[in-house]
């Protein structure tokens, strides 16, 4: 990459401009080591759920430069993707089932988890430690686990099967312990391995910005796979003659993701600030509070202000965005618009409206046109 510097360094025994010229040379490689900086932070292997080789008719065994082509993966990643290139379908449902229920989660907020068109899918925001980060990073491990975990039970993935675990020990006795469950065992380790390898292949001086972000990135990570293994639960079907259910066969099964979205989503709200101690440890920066577990998020910067766009930060802003003129939450006008005010207009949406059911067994419904009364932020 020429990015024009044009940087020679003199000799120290020139006898005139030697510390000037030598001045400008340390700037120059400075600013080209943060701009390479920026160019390798600007991926993520969030891209994967937007990526559009990701069929499984691309995943041919030895295609090895398709790892290389896939935008935003480390080199560990890479390497990952080399031996379990059949994972790789899994691993984008994974991120993009993350970015939806983030959306989802956020849509009544000002940030609401916006992405951009570019590999970096959420922009500059993701560079400032805030909670939204540690939420964003902590949704996306999740979104993995229950991937590969489920794509492990359909028999899709080469190297895992059904679940694995052991019986519950609070089972009734009479009730079989078998089916086809979700390995979580599997989702669980595969996640940690590969979402981990960017972080754990990195190496930055004790006590920098740098180390401190690392940590709180793999903290977030474990909390949000430790989301979804604390939600498994036990499912099981009766067995029996006109459905007397005289036996039960039982597996673990993962929860909704939505019910990891919300749980996720309390863990944000009461999320630990968190800073640097003397000796290049995380601890919270307000010692009344509990310690945070492995289960809570952290972070370790304030949020940026989502009001107003800026480059910068990567903030979006919140002109043009609908808002509730009747909410007195974070949805509401006066907060949504931050008390810039809004604008109101007419617009027509069409529902299914008149549904009736037919027997048997459909419900057939007309589509009826509205003109409602909508909000938006100046």
């Amino acid at each position: 990459m020429n990015l024009g510097l044009g940087c020679v360094c003199r000799p120290g025994s020139w006898p005139y401009g030697s510390l000037l010229d030598s001045r400008h040379c340390v700037f120059a490689l400075t600013l080209l080591t943060l701009l390479m900086q920026v160019v390798v932070e600007a991926n993520s292997w969030w891209s994967l759920a937007m990526n559009p080789l990701l069929i499984p008719e691309a995943y041919i065994i030895g295609a090895q430069p398709l790892c290389s082509q896939l935008v935003g993966l480390s080199q560990g990643q890479k390497k990952l993707c080399q031996l379990y290139q059949d994972h790789m379908q899994y691993i984008g449902e994974g991120a993009k089932t993350g970015i939806r229920e983030c959306q989802y989660q956020f849509r009544q907020r000002r940030w609401n988890c916006s992405t951009v068109d570019n590999s970096s899918v959420f922009g500059r925001v993701m560079q400032i430690g805030s909670r939204e980060t540690a939420f964003t990073y902590a949704i996306s491990a999740a979104g993995v686990v229950n991937a590969v975990s489920r794509a492990c039970r359909e028999g899709e993935l080469s190297s895992c099967g059904c679940s694995r675990a052991a019986r519950p020990k609070d089972l009734p006795r009479d009730w079989l312990w078998g089916g086809c469950g979700d390995n979580l065992n599997y989702g669980y380790r595969f996640s940690k391995e590969f979402v981990d390898a960017r972080e754990r292949e990195k190496s930055f001086p004790k006590g920098s910005y740098e180390s401190a972000r690392l940590m709180m990135n793999i903290h977030n990570n474990e909390a949000g796979r430790r989301t979804v293994s604390d939600l498994a639960n036990v499912s099981c079907k009766c067995h029996g003659v006109s459905g007397s259910c005289s036996l039960k066969t039982c597996w673990l099964q993962l929860a909704d993701f939505r019910k990891v979205g919300e749980a996720l989503k309390e863990k944000y709200d009461s999320a630990a600030a968190m800073k640097l101690n003397t000796r290049g440890k995380l601890v919270q920066m307000h010692s009344k509070f509990n310690a945070p577990t492995s289960h809570d998020l952290v972070y370790i910067e304030p949020s940026p202000d989502y009001c107003l766009k800026n480059q910068s930060t990567g903030s979006l802003g919140t002109v043009g965005r609908l808002c509730n003129k009747t909410s007195e939450g974070m949805d509401g006008c006066e907060l949504m618009c931050c008390g810039r005010g809004y604008d109101q207009y007419k617009a027509q949406i069409v529902e299914r409206c008149h549904c009736k059911f037919h027997w048997c067994c459909y419900v057939k419904c007309k589509r009826c046109t509205k003109i409602v009364d909508q909000f938006v932020c100046k």
